[in-house]
């Protein structure tokens, strides 16, 4: 028999707290994870290995979450990568525009368990 390899999940957030409780979430549904305090350190992360999705915090300092997703579609190498935009903001406007960008849009505060699903619903 052979064994599945476990998909990868790059979760860029400034703030360790959320990297930390998204890795244990994912890594207890079966992901491997990979963790990025910011949109620089995730670029650097993706010279060397494509993640299968990523969570992207929308406010962190210097580059965006928006903009790091901007980036990323505008690149042939990078523009498939399933993103998640996770944000505070959860006003209307703000949805729509990042769901421009993401495949996806959760506001915080977030269940651990909801965020998975919709993971999985993308992966599917």
């Amino acid at each position: 028999m052979s064994q599945k390899v476990p998909r990868t999940v790059l979760i860029v957030d400034d703030e360790s707290s959320i990297r930390d409780m998204l890795a244990i979430a994912l890594e207890m549904a079966g992901f491997q994870t990979v963790q990025a305090g910011n949109a620089t350190d995730a670029l650097e992360h993706l010279t060397s290995r494509l993640p299968d999705l990523m969570i992207v915090d929308w406010m962190m300092p210097n580059m965006s979450g928006l903009e790091l997703c901007r980036r990323l579609r505008r690149n042939p190498d990078t523009a498939s990568i399933p993103l998640i935009l996770l944000t505070a903001r959860a006003e209307e406007g703000a949805k729509i525009t990042g769901l421009e960008v993401a495949d996806d849009y959760v506001t915080k505060p977030f269940s651990p368990r909801e965020l998975v699903a919709r993971l999985k619903a993308i992966l599917r």
